[in-house]
């Protein structure tokens, strides 16, 4: 198990003990981490498990695929560190990652 935090909007963190191989969406809904929707299911067909990855971490998640970018573009709030927290998959790597949840999905 990694340990994630998700951090809302408002500050309130979730840290939350990540089984390897599942994404950071699959993570969080089950956690019941609030502002991740994941309306989609994990498809990557929508940008509402929008999440900005701890700067500390953009190597270890590596760069969003081509289908992720065009999904970021839906995104309120796009950053530079935005990724789609169903297109992470949790490994060993990311014990201790931080991921801010927006305000807004989609």
């Amino acid at each position: 198990m990694v340990k994630v935090t998700f951090i809302e909007h408002g500050g309130q963190e979730h840290e939350v003990e990540a089984e390897t191989g599942l994404t950071l969406m699959e993570v969080a809904v089950k956690a019941g981490v609030p502002g991740i929707d994941a309306d989609c299911g994990g498809a990557c067909a929508c940008a509402t498990c929008h999440v900005y990855v701890d700067p500390a971490f953009k190597d270890v998640v590596g760069e969003a695929s081509p289908m992720e970018e065009s999904m970021l573009d839906f995104a309120s709030e796009r950053q530079d560190n935005s990724r789609l927290s169903c297109q992470i998959s949790v490994s060993e790597k990311l014990e201790g990652l931080k991921v801010k949840v927006p305000e807004f999905q989609g």
